[in-house]
Parts: C-alpha cells; sequence; structure tokens
C-alpha cells in the first residue's frame, strides 16, 4: 500500500492528483504545519531525514522530492499512461517540464515570498525601512525580471500546444500545476497569460484534481 506523508498546503497534493488520475489507492497521513513557522512539524523527521512534504513508502521504499515520486509511480504504476512515449519530441518535452518545475520556475517564487516576508514580517520599527528598500531593491533588480521572463515563456509554450508537453494531459502538467498556483497565488499572474489562466481552469475541473484537494485541501492558500 501506497502512503502518502501529506503536508497541508504543499507539493504534497501534487502526488495526491497523480495517484487520483491513475486510480491506485492510497493511504493518507496528514500533518499541520506551525501556525507562526508555516514549517512542516517535526514529526515528518522520523519519515524522511530532510523533514519535508511530499514524502511517500511503498513498502520497504521511502521516498522523498515530488518530481521523483510522481516519476516512480509512473514507471511502477502507469502502465504507459500520463506520459508520452520514450523516444518522441513530447517526451522530451516531457521531461523538461518535470525538471523545470522546481529547477528554474520555483525559485523565484520562492524568493518573492521570502523577501516579501522580510518586508512585512515582525521587527523593530526602526529596521522595518532598512527591510523594506532591501527588499524592493531585490524585487526590483532581480525577482520580478526573473518572474516575467518565466511567466513569458510559460505562456508562449503553453500557446504551441493544449498542454506543456503536448496535445494530450500528462503528469508534467500535474507537476507544473503548483508554480503555475505559485505565481497566480502571490507573484502577478492574472488575465494579462490567457493560456496560463487557461491552464489553471482546465486542471481545477478534471474530476481527479477535485477528489485530491477534497481529500487533502488545496495546494495553496486561497487568495
Amino acid at each position: 500500500m501506497i502512503t502518502v506523508h501529506h503536508l497541508d498546503h504543499s507539493r504534497s497534493t501534487r502526488v495526491l492528483w497523480l495517484l487520483e488520475e491513475l486510480e491506485l489507492p492510497y493511504e493518507l497521513i496528514r500533518y499541520r504545519r506551525d501556525p507562526r513557522t508555516m514549517l512542516a512539524p517535526p514529526e515528518l523527521k522520523a519519515v524522511h531525514p530532510l523533514g519535508k512534504s511530499p514524502v511517500i513508502t511503498d513498502d520497504e521504499l521511502t521516498l522523498a522530492e515530488s518530481g521523483a515520486i510522481l516519476e516512480y509511480l509512473l514507471e511502477r504504476y502507469g502502465n504507459g499512461r500520463l506520459a508520452p512515449a520514450s523516444g518522441t519530441p513530447e517526451h522530451l518535452r516531457f521531461r523538461h517540464w518535470m525538471h523545470y518545475a522546481e529547477g528554474s520556475a520555483m525559485p523565484p517564487l520562492l524568493l518573492k515570498l521570502v523577501f516579501d516576508r522580510v518586508a512585512d514580517g515582525p521587527m523593530p520599527f526602526f529596521i522595518r525601512p532598512v527591510a523594506r528598500t532591501i527588499a524592493k531593491g531585490a524585487y526590483t533588480a532581480f525577482i520580478g525580471p526573473q518572474l516575467k521572463t518565466h511567466l513569458d515563456y510559460m505562456e508562449s509554450e503553453l500557446g504551441k500546444s493544449a498542454w506543456f508537453a503536448g496535445d494530450d494531459f500528462s503528469a508534467a502538467d500535474i507537476q507544473m500545476s503548483f508554480p503555475v498556483e505559485a505565481a497566480r497565488s502571490r507573484a502577478g499572474l492574472d488575465e494579462s497569460y490567457p493560456q496560463l489562466m487557461d491552464f489553471l481552469q482546465r486542471i481545477h475541473g478534471r474530476p481527479a484534481y477535485q477528489r485530491a484537494v477534497e481529500r487533502g485541501g488545496a495546494a495553496l492558500p486561497e487568495r
């Protein structure tokens, strides 16, 4: 039996979604974030040394990292579903998006979150202007341009085919859902990017996505 160690408002929703798409049975163990730090609870370190989610166990295997988990589930249980055939151009695109999601798209989104907290977090009043100046400078010089570059790139690529890896929905779309959701939540993704907004509408309409959210909650808090 596959067990998903699931943290609320996290990348773990992607794992639940894939399991629902593949119609695989699984056990769900839920963990709550610390309401002050928003970090995962220490209990997760008993499952995996990194103490992060998602983590799955499957028989004797314990596996972390959402991309690795999705690839493992496809290889072991997918039977060719939700991944283009090896050797095709679509498979190369599939592989690109599976790695791009965390390797390229998420770092500037994470920086945006960190510097927003620097600017707005609790601190002595005489430090706040300095912190806000630093955060604004980082956003103007690096974070903002990087976010625009990636949003423009994703928008353009979605204009070439119905889904990220081609004309068929695949696990690459599940993997890419988190950075697109994060961009919508905190990085200015709006109707000026019609392909990405349409992507969100279409994934939200998938029954398997809805079952995953019903069971584990949304990947990100509502705006």
